[in-house]
C-alpha cells in the first residue's frame, strides 16, 4: 500500500538532463503558488480527463510510484462487485511513461519539483491504493473505507434486506431476490424458493398455452431454431406426453405449494412447529421437478390440461401479492454470480437444480467465504427489437453524514450480440456486459435498428420509448425508479461505510427494465470504466469525469458553482453522532447508606403505671405509693450506675427480655413444660398468657402468633371472640397504635445458657428460687391466679400487666 505521507519518488543526481532556465524560472512559480494553494494531486490509473481537468485549473502532479503488478486476471477497474474494462490501460500507461522522459515537458518538470511536496487530492483505480486513514483533514480521495459493504454481489444482497428499518418499501420491488450459497440457511430457502418458484411457472405454462394456444413457445422456438442454425447447435424437441393422472397430481401438489406459501405470508402458519412434517417429501420433489423439466423445458405434451386452466388462474391471480410474479417467467433461470469476480467472469445461468447445487458444491473455498450468489433472473425483460439490455447509470456520493447522493442525468444502454430467447443460457444472450459481447461478432438474425457497437445513449432510448407511445414513461417511471433504487441501498449501507470529509465516490449502478418500464437493480460498481470503447462512452464517459470535478472542486469553493450533469437527488439531516468514550467507562454517585433505626427509649414510670394507679393532679399519694415510688427509683438507679443487685434478683431470660421491652411483643403458648423449666419458669394453664418480646420468638423455633395480626397463632381460637379468660392473650397496647407490621431480623439471639427449645408459652410466673420483680424498668411481671387482666392501655409504651 502507497503512503500517502511517506511516498517519494527518487531520481539519480547524476542522469538529470539539461534543463531550459527559463521554463524552469516558470515552473518553480507555477509550483510555488499551487503549493501555497495546496493544489498538488496524485493520479493512477488511466484517467487522462482527470489529469487534464486538473492541470487546466492550475493543479501540479505529484506522480506516484507504479503500484507492484497484479495477479493474474486483475486488470483495470477490477473491484468486487465492478464492472471494469481494460481496454485502454496500456495504452494510458504507455503514455505516463513517455511524458516521464520529456524533460522539455512543462508537467513533468513540474511534478519532479513538487516530488516531496504533500498531495492534496488523490484519483485511484482501487481504493486500497491510498490508506485513508493516514490522510488529513484537508487532503481529498475519490473511494471511501468499506464500501464493499454495497459494491460487492455478497453485500448489496445481505444489506438491502435491512431496508425495512429505513424505509418501508419492499427490496423485492426493486431487487431480484438474491441467496448466499455459501451459508447453510440461505441454501436452505433457495431450495425452497427454487422449489415454488417451478410451482408457479407451471401454473403460469398452463394458464399461457391454452389462451394463446402455444403463440408465445411457437415464437421462442423459432427464435432458437435461428439461433441454432447460427450457432451450429442442434436441437431436439420431445414429442411425448404426459397422462392425465400424472398431470393432475402435479397440478394438485403444486396448487397446494403455493396455498402454503400464501398462508406464510398472511402469517396463518404461525402455528406450525419444526416438528412438522413437510407438505411433499424428497422424493415427491425429484418426482415433480422431474416432470416440471419435461413438460416446461423439454416440452412434452399434456392430455387434457384445459380442465386444469381455471383453477391455475385463481392461483395465478391470488399470487399477484409477489412484486416478481410477471418477472419470474417459466423456465425458472437463475444467474449464478463468483462474488469474487467482476466484469461478467464467472457469470454463467442454469435452470436446473441440481446442476446449481453440483457447481457450487465444487468449489469448497466459496462455499467457506460464503461468495456465490445466486439471483433470481428476469425472464421476461423489456426488449428493444427482441434484443435484450441494461442501463449503467452512474451517481456520486460526496458525504455520508449526512448522505448526499448526487444523480447523473445521462446514462447509457448496453446491448446482448444476439436475440433474445429463454431455450438457450448462452453468455451471449443474456449478459450485456462490454468485457463480455465485445469477444461476439453481432448475429445476422439481429434486428438492423440495433447498433452494431451495442450501445445506445440515453436520449436514444427516449426516442424509440416515445416511438412506442411511451415517451412520458422515462421521467415518469423509470428514472424516479432507478433513484429510489439507488437511495435505498445506500441508507442499507450507510453505517457500515467509514465516510470522512473531503472524500467522495463515483459509483456505476446496472439496471434492467421489465415490460412495465418498472428498473430493477441488478449490482453497484466501484471504480466503472470509463474507457471510451465505443462513440457513446467517448462522448459520456469524459463529460462525467469533468462534472464530478465541478462537483467536488468547484462547488466546494462556491456552494452555487454549476455541477453539471449532476443533480442532487438526496441528503440527509444530519446526525448527531455521540462522541466515543472508550471502553472505560467512570460511574459518578454516592453509596445508598441503610437507615437505622431510632436508638431504643426506656418507658418511664409514668408510661409503664396503667392510668387507673396513676394519683390524680389534686390527690396527694398515699403512704404506700410513696414507699413504691421510692423503692423503684433505688432500683432504677442502680440499674443505671451498673449495679448488680438487679441481675441478681432477675434470670438470665428476663433480663434478656428487658433489653428489648420496646419492640412488638408475641402471644406464646406451650405444651411443652419442661423446656419451660429450662428458663427458671412454671407454666399454668389457669394462668392467663403473658407477653415476651417480639425479638425473642426467633429464639424459639416453633412458629408463634403476633398481635397486631401479622400471623395466626398455631391454636387458634374455634369462637370468632371469645370471651377473656384463661389462655386468652390480649396485647399491651390497642392495634392502631402499634402501627404496622415490622419484617422480623433473620438473626437469632445469643444466649448464655446455649439454643433455646422451641416453646409455646401459655403463662410465665416466677420459679421459687427466684424474688418477683418489681419496679419501672421490669419488662413481663406475672399475674397472680384468678386476677383478670386489665384492659389495653389508650397511651403508648408498654406498660404493666
Amino acid at each position: 500500500m502507497f503512503s500517502p505521507i511517506e511516498g517519494r519518488v527518487r531520481c539519480s543526481p547524476f542522469n538529470l538532463p539539461e534543463i531550459n532556465p527559463d521554463r524552469l524560472k516558470t515552473a518553480k512559480a507555477l509550483v510555488e503558488k499551487a503549493v501555497q494553494l495546496r493544489r498538488v494531486f496524485s493520479v493512477q490509473g488511466p484517467y487522462p480527463v482527470i489529469r487534464a481537468a486538473l492541470q487546466a485549473r492550475g493543479w501540479v502532479e505529484r506522480r506516484l510510484p507504479h503500484p507492484a503488478p497484479k495477479p493474474a486476471g486483475h486488470c483495470h477497474g477490477e473491484e468486487d462487485g465492478e464492472d471494469g474494462d481494460d481496454s485502454k490501460d496500456d495504452n494510458d500507461r504507455g503514455v505516463e511513461e513517455a511524458r516521464g522522459h520529456d524533460p522539455d515537458d512543462m508537467y513533468d518538470l513540474m511534478s519532479r519539483l513538487v516530488r516531496n511536496e504533500t498531495t492534496y487530492f488523490y484519483w485511484t483505480t482501487r481504493r486500497d491504493e491510498i490508506d485513508c486513514r493516514s490522510l488529513r483533514k484537508d487532503q481529498m480521495t475519490n473511494h471511501y473505507a468499506k464500501s464493499g459493504t454495497f459494491t460487492t454481489k455478497v453485500g448489496l444482497c445481505v444489506n438491502l434486506r435491512n431496508l425495512q428499518w429505513f424505509d418501508a418499501t419492499n427490496p423485492d420491488t426493486f431487487f431480484p431476490r438474491c441467496y448466499r450459497l455459501g451459508a447453510d440457511d440461505e441454501k436452505h430457502a433457495f431450495i425452497e424458493d427454487f422449489r415454488r418458484t417451478a410451482c408457479t411457472s407451471l401454473l403460469q405454462h398452463i394458464v399461457e398455452r391454452s389462451d394463446g394456444e402455444g403463440r408465445e413457445q411457437v415464437e421462442e422456438e423459432k427464435v432458437e431454431e435461428n439461433l441454432s442454425q447460427s450457432e451450429g447447435i442442434r436441437v431436439i424437441y420431445c414429442t411425448h406426453t404426459i397422462n392425465c393422472n400424472t398431470f393432475s397430481r402435479m397440478i394438485d401438489r403444486a396448487l397446494h405449494v403455493c396455498q402454503e406459501f400464501l398462508n406464510s405470508l398472511d402469517h396463518s402458519d404461525i402455528d406450525v412447529t419444526m416438528e412438522t412434517p413437510p407438505s411433499l417429501t424428497e422424493q415427491q420433489w425429484v418426482k415433480f421437478m422431474h416432470d416440471y423439466y419435461l413438460v416446461v423445458h423439454e416440452g412434452v405434451g399434456i392430455e387434457g390440461s384445459g380442465v386444469y386452466v381455471e383453477r391455475c388462474q385463481a392461483m395465478l391471480n391470488r399470487l399477484q401479492v409477489c412484486p416478481q410474479l410477471e418477472t419470474d417467467g417459466l423456465h425458472n433461470i437463475w444467474i449464478i454470480k463468483p462474488g469474487a469476480k467482476s466484469r461478467g467472469r464467472g457469470i454463467m445461468c442454469m435452470n436446473r437444480l441440481e446442476d446449481i447445487l453440483r457447481l457450487v458444491d465444487s468449489d469448497p473455498s466459496l462455499i467457506k467465504d460464503s461468495k456465490w450468489v445466486v439471483q433470481k433472473y428476469l425472464e421476461r425483460p423489456l426488449l428493444v427489437y427482441a434484443t435484450k439490455f441494461d442501463l449503467r447509470q452512474w451517481f456520486l456520493v460526496t458525504d455520508w453524514n449526512p448522505l448526499t447522493v448526487w444523480f447523473y442525468r445521462e446514462c447509457y444502454l448496453r446491448f446482448s450480440t444476439q436475440p433474445y430467447s429463454t431455450q438457450t443460457l448462452a453468455s451471449s444472450v443474456h449478459l450485456c456486459n462490454n468485457s463480455i459481447q465485445k469477444h461476439f461478432q453481432p448475429s445476422q438474425w439481429r434486428h438492423p435498428e440495433v447498433p452494431k457497437d451495442n450501445m445506445w445513449s440515453c436520449s436514444q432510448f427516449r426516442a424509440f420509448l416515445h416511438a412506442q407511445g411511451q415517451g412520458a414513461s422515462w421521467g415518469a417511471l423509470v428514472v424516479p425508479g432507478m433513484q429510489r433504487a439507488v437511495v435505498h441501498a445506500l441508507q442499507t449501507a450507510q453505517d457500515l461505510v467509514e465516510g470522512r470529509r473531503g472524500s467522495f465516490e463515483l459509483y456505476g449502478a446496472d439496471f434492467m427494465l421489465g415490460q412495465d418500464l418498472r428498473p430493477w437493480l441488478l449490482e453497484i460498481n466501484a471504480s466503472p470504466t470509463m474507457a471510451p470503447s465505443t462513440a457513446v462512452t467517448a462522448r459520456l464517459c469524459p463529460a462525467v469525469q469533468l462534472d464530478t470535478l465541478k462537483v467536488v472542486l468547484d462547488r466546494r469553493a462556491d456552494p452555487g458553482a454549476y455541477t453539471g450533469g449532476f443533480q442532487l437527488i438526496y441528503k440527509q439531516a444530519t446526525v448527531e453522532v455521540p462522541q466515543y468514550m472508550g471502553v472505560n467507562l467512570l460511574v459518578e454517585g454516592a453509596p445508598l447508606r441503610r437507615p437505622r433505626l431510632p436508638p431504643h427509649r426506656i418507658p418511664s414510670e409514668t408510661e409503664d403505671k396503667p392510668s387507673s394507679h396513676r394519683p390524680s393532679p389534686g390527690r396527694r399519694p398515699s403512704g404506700k405509693e410513696n414507699q413504691s415510688r421510692l423503692r423503684g427509683n433505688r432500683f432504677h438507679k442502680r440499674d443505671e450506675e451498673g449495679g448488680a443487685l438487679w441481675r441478681q434478683h432477675t434470670s438470665p431470660t428476663l433480663r434478656l427480655s428487658q433489653r428489648m421491652a420496646t419492640e412488638r411483643p408475641l402471644a406464646l403458648h406451650s405444651e411443652h413444660q419442661k423446656g419451660a423449666r429450662c428458663l427458671g419458669m412454671s407454666l399454668s394453664r389457669n394462668w392467663p398468657l403473658c407477653l415476651v418480646p417480639r425479638t425473642l420468638s426467633h429464639s424459639l423455633s416453633t412458629p408463634c402468633g403476633i398481635l397486631g395480626g401479622d400471623t395466626h397463632p398455631i391454636h387458634p381460637i374455634p369462637h370468632p371472640r371469645p370471651a377473656p379468660g384463661p389462655c386468652t392473650a390480649r396485647p399491651f397496647l390497642p392495634q392502631s397504635s402499634l402501627g404496622p407490621p415490622r419484617k422480623a431480623p433473620t438473626r437469632s439471639l445469643p444466649t448464655l445458657y446455649g439454643p433455646i427449645p422451641a416453646l409455646e408459652v401459655f403463662g410465665l410466673r416466677p420459679s421459687p428460687l427466684t424474688e418477683p420483680l418489681s419496679g419501672p424498668n421490669s419488662g413481663l411481671r406475672p399475674w397472680p391466679p384468678h386476677t383478670p387482666v386489665p384492659p389495653p392501655l389508650p397511651q403508648a409504651g408498654y406498660g404493666h400487666l
